[in-house]
């Protein structure tokens, strides 16, 4: 790894320390990782939806005709009037003129509803219900071996889970008798999914949390101090960044100390 390279990886080191520092509480240093991580965020997206949306949806469309026509003479001159709507919506920069983005405000919502309200019915209530709905296998239901000992009740699992949870929700009766007990067998079903949900998520941010201390090991330190002869080129100027960026957390945590020293001393 060559020294500018070492650079910007001591600079991304900082950072990740600085965004785990909140750990501690907020501080300054927290709060300049999270500022440039907003501004950087935004600045690229805008790029981004420029290079992927703006030019190749509007201006590559448009392309064929004349600005001074203002794009009349163009192929395809009806994209003009998803532009004028877009340019619509900058005038909630304006107090007096703020009332006008609300047209291209509702064009896009119920465009954006109507596009994603059948998407979101197909994938989380008519794909589910689909599965839900599998076929029980009664010629498999004690599995295909040893190890596949019950894969025929996951079926049941599924067709029983589905209904009692449910039941749960139905409240017209009172939940007591079989109708009582089928829906406690719905609890233990959604706790389960409940749970299920939650480890998944703590488990990703487990795995988030092991990457930047990887990274932190193996791009950072392993490659300041050529741990194993990771980086031959390391030299005193390696340390040097490394150092530079320890020290700032070092002096950081005895200017706390030290803060909590005075107010010790003055109450």
């Amino acid at each position: 790894m060559d020294f500018s390279t070492f650079l910007w990886t001591s600079f991304a080191a900082f950072l990740t320390l600085a965004i785990f520092s909140f750990l501690y509480k907020d501080n300054p240093l927290y709060k300049f990782a999270e500022h440039l991580f907003v501004g950087v965020s935004a600045g690229y997206f805008v790029v981004i939806l420029f290079h992927n949306g703006l030019s190749p949806n509007l201006l590559q469309r448009l392309s064929d005709g004349d600005w001074y026509y203002l794009w009349l003479n163009s192929l395809r001159p009806w994209y003009i009037i998803p532009g004028i709507l877009g340019i619509l919506m900058f005038s909630r920069f304006s107090k007096k003129w703020a009332w006008v983005s609300r047209y291209p405000m509702a064009i896009y919502i119920g465009i954006a509803a109507g596009v994603a309200i059948p998407l979101e019915m197909t994938n989380r209530v008519l794909r589910q219900m689909v599965a839900s709905m599998t076929p029980i296998n009664w010629g498999n239901f004690l599995g295909s071996g040893y190890l596949d000992i019950a894969s025929g009740y996951s079926e049941v699992i599924i067709l029983t889970g589905a209904v009692s949870a449910l039941v749960y929700f139905f409240f017209s009766t009172p939940h007591r008798g079989a109708i009582g007990g089928i829906a406690k067998y719905g609890i233990w079903i959604l706790m389960l999914g409940f749970g299920a949900t939650f480890g998944f998520t703590v488990m990703n941010r487990i795995s988030l949390f092991a990457n930047r201390i990887q990274f932190l090991w193996v791009n950072w330190m392993k490659n300041a101090f050529n741990v194993k002869g990771v980086n031959p080129q390391a030299d005193t100027s390696y340390m040097l960044a490394f150092t530079v960026v320890a020290l700032i957390f070092v002096g950081y945590v005895v200017w706390e100390i030290m803060k909590k020293f005075r107010k010790a001393e003055t109450a």
